[in-house]
């Protein structure tokens, strides 16, 4: 998808790209693909100190593999291509050493994955996994200092009893407990750039506020950039003042997320808002849906990769439709865009 490559900012006077000392975060044609099929394609955007970004769509969509991309954390069966720059890194990371994004992982970058379960050793304490990511670092003196850390930082993200929690192993806590012994591990360090992956997903809808407001706290204390991944629009309208939204690999609309919630200019944008809410019905009085399910790989149209869901679809979206913005971060790709009442522009 043909996107421009400059880097404006958002649009957004309170929430722009850091210009003074570059964007914390400086993705350029970011793609993945695998032996037989493109998975990520010419992804481009920038996420300034203190900015927090959301990129949103289905399951499917890519979502998840951008990240991994950015962090070089793909399975080795997967290639990623163009370039993903870090303030303070000294590498492009796409094709960096491994022996250089360890270096990187944990210190100038840290993720938040969707399953802490997965993400915490089950054999160690959990002090000792937060402690474990400053001693790797050297970012404390030594063992007792990272210790003493530690329980600070499992008091920070709303652990009560910390120096208990600490003794713990994660089998004995509850997965809200465990998602924010994930988030102390995460922000240890004081990572510009923090990326969340769905981080509340499993949660109840009490530990969820409780996280996303974790989160938000986290990276305003510290000045860090976010990346937060979700397939919910509510979410990321509670932590977000960007967005991105991905189908197919692509990222086809992207700006403030206010403008992207309530006037959406990309068709498949337009669903996803209008399937978000019980409010919205068809003329049958049924619930809002996209029709269709998201393709395999390999099995996207030719031309806009949305074409074989929309209604709105013509012979003309067999060619890929061109960006349609001031920036990466501000405009949309459709031939056949929603207009500001809600029909179709010319």
């Amino acid at each position: 998808m043909s996107r421009p490559s400059d880097s404006a900012g958002s649009g957004d006077p309170t929430d722009s790209v850091d210009t003074v000392g570059g964007p914390v975060l400086s993705v350029e044609r970011l793609g993945v693909t695998s032996s037989r099929y493109s998975l990520v394609e010419n992804v481009s955007l920038q996420i300034g100190a203190g900015e927090r970004v959301g990129l949103i769509g289905e399951s499917g969509s890519g979502k998840t593999l951008t990240a991994l991309a950015i962090l070089g954390l793909l399975p080795e069966t997967l290639r990623a291509s163009g370039s993903v720059r870090l303030r303070g890194a000294d590498v492009d990371l796409v094709g960096a050493s491994e022996h250089d994004l360890a270096d990187i992982r944990g210190r100038l970058v840290s993720m938040v994955f969707q399953e802490p379960m997965t993400a915490l050793n089950p054999t160690m304490r959990v002090g000792r996994q937060v402690a474990e990511v400053m001693l790797v670092h050297e970012t404390v003196a030594g063992r007792q200092e990272a210790d003493a850390a530690a329980v600070a930082l499992l008091a920070d993200v709303g652990l009560p009893e910390p120096a208990a929690v600490a003794r713990a192993y994660p089998h004995q806590l509850s997965g809200g407990q465990r998602q924010r012994v994930v988030l102390a591990i995460a922000l240890a360090n004081n990572p510009a750039l923090l990326i969340c992956d769905e981080p509340t997903t499993a949660l109840d809808v009490t530990v969820q506020a409780l996280v996303l407001d974790l989160v938000t706290r986290g990276v305003t204390a510290r000045d860090a950039a976010l990346l937060f991944i979700s397939h919910d629009l509510a979410v990321v309208a509670t932590v977000c003042r960007r967005v991105l939204v991905m189908y197919g690999g692509v990222v086809v609309e992207a700006g403030p997320v206010e403008q992207i919630l309530t006037a959406p200019r990309h068709r498949y944008t337009e669903g996803l808002v209008a399937a978000s809410t019980i409010e919205t019905t068809d003329a049958q009085g049924r619930l809002r849906t996209i029709r269709g399910s998201v393709p395999g790989h390999g099995r996207y149209p030719v031309g806009c990769v949305f074409a074989n869901r929309c209604d709105a679809a013509t012979s003309a979206c067999e060619v890929e439709p061109p960006w349609v913005g001031e920036s990466v971060d501000v405009g949309y790709a459709c031939h056949h865009p929603v207009s500001s009442g809600g029909g179709v522009d010319a």
